[in-house]
């Protein structure tokens, strides 16, 4: 089917820039495995788990059977004063996968609906321990928490705040950014090292400044992974979990793109050894089938909402969506967990992301433009230095030239990403290696 097959007149693509797009649009129309095959014919290579997302592959038989079996069975019902019973499996699983005592689990729509909900929660628990006063929040710079008005305010993208900071939460601040490119540009399968500690920052001038008193939560993605996946520098996670210890602020990892086996491990929380207070999850929960999302609290969070003076009747926690806790959603990632488990795809990200970081810093160190590799996890990305004037332009031109060669890439700013689902082969990573690194070649 050629594109012009197709009527652009109405959909408005999100995160796209839509005029170059009607002039070469790209539209998949079918995929199985690691392929994605085109609206004319061509076989593509999904190089990033379509947004993180496909960590098991493309059109897994066993979650949409489940997902058929769902819709014959029980295609919806109210999330409020109801439920349904493939909702509590569900988290059931993730609780029993998530560290800790992580262990319940509140259903949204998204990572963005899961953003706003942990923030939400943050703050009704405060109120419910009689410490309402608490309504600060501390982001990262660079950081990516959705696009509701919530996560925008505590994300650190400047793209994502700049329209829209008239209207943004008042009461936020934000950590210095984690990566230092003079000592940790080429990073493969390490945590960073840095002799300056980016958390001092914190102690002296962000909670004295709003009084520790006053703070509800902190929020970091462990990775950050929409900026470019730069990593959190050794023992920061765990700093960060005893400053918010010593002054009584929850800490909230987002783990919507480390969560569910990225970093080889169930959550990016094991992999640094960090029980965060809640963890918000989406993308990877259902393979990207149909979407879901959430955040999981810690034990004493919950305890705190339901020991109230007020009426059983009453609701503890105002909050929720038409489709929290969806019964085909929740088929699904039952399904995906199941199948995450039985095929230990795990322990095969951990086995591949090392084979991914060798080939990214053996083909690309030394190309033009190259400023800079980081890989971890089953994760890599090449930095290029930008275009005068044209800030992203060069990694835009190299994913559109990647595209039309057969492999897709993710270009985020100046940086071009790999996170290819946890089933990609030797020979995979050497198709979209390649190809990656003779674009760079080509557009110097």
């Amino acid at each position: 089917m050629a594109y012009q097959d197709f009527n652009m007149d109405n959909q408005w693509l999100p995160f796209t820039p839509n005029r170059h797009f009607r002039k070469e649009p790209r539209v998949f129309v079918a995929a199985s495995g690691m392929n994605f095959t085109t609206h004319d014919g061509r076989q593509v290579v999904d190089g990033i788990s379509s947004l993180w997302c496909v960590g098991a592959g493309h059109n897994r038989r066993e979650i949409n059977e489940a997902i058929k079996q769902q819709l014959d069975t029980l295609d919806y019902a109210t999330a409020f004063q109801a439920s349904n019973d493939k909702a509590f499996l569900a988290a059931e699983m993730i609780a029993e996968l998530a560290p800790g005592d992580l262990n319940k689990v509140l259903f949204c729509n998204s990572g963005s609906e899961a953003a706003d909900t942990s923030l939400k929660l943050a703050l009704a628990y405060h109120r419910a321990r009689g410490e309402g006063h608490r309504n600060v929040f501390i982001g990262r710079e660079r950081g990516y928490h959705g696009v509701g008005f919530g996560g925008m305010s505590v994300g650190g993208i400047p793209g994502n705040r700049k329209v829209f900071g008239t209207a943004m939460l008042p009461r936020v601040d934000h950590l210095r950014f984690i990566h230092d490119p003079s000592r940790n540009a080429y990073i493969h399968g390490v945590e960073p090292e840095l002799e300056e500690d980016l958390l001092a920052e914190l102690e002296t001038r962000i909670l004295p400044l709003h009084d520790p008193s006053n703070v509800a939560a902190i929020i970091v993605e462990p990775v950050a992974g929409s900026a470019g996946w730069y990593l959190p520098p050794k023992g920061y996670l765990k700093r960060l979990r005893e400053i918010c210890d010593k002054h009584g602020i929850l800490l909230i990892f987002d783990e919507v793109i480390t969560g569910f086996g990225r970093m080889g491990t169930p959550f990016a929380a094991d992999f640094y050894g960090v029980v965060p207070d809640m963890l918000n999850f989406a993308k990877c929960v259902t393979n990207g089938v149909i979407p879901l999302g959430g955040v999981v609290c810690r034990d004493f969070i919950y305890d705190a909402m339901m020991n109230t003076n007020a009426p059983e009747h009453g609701i503890e926690f105002f909050h929720g969506y038409t489709y929290s806790g969806h019964p085909v959603s929740c088929a699904a990632a039952i399904a995906t967990m199941t199948l995450l488990k039985e095929e230990k795809l795990f322990e095969r990200a951990a086995k591949m992301g090392p084979v991914l970081g060798d080939a990214m810093h053996s083909a690309m160190k030394g190309l033009p433009n190259v400023i800079g590799i980081r890989s971890l996890g089953l994760a890599a990305v090449v930095e290029l230095a930008p275009l005068a004037g044209s800030p992203g332009k060069r990694a835009y031109d190299i994913f559109l030239d990647c595209y039309q060669k057969g492999s897709l890439v993710r270009p985020a700013g100046d940086n071009l990403v790999l996170a290819p689902p946890y089933i990609v082969e030797n020979s995979h990573i050497d198709q979209l290696v390649s190809t990656l690194a003779a674009s760079i070649k080509q557009h110097a």
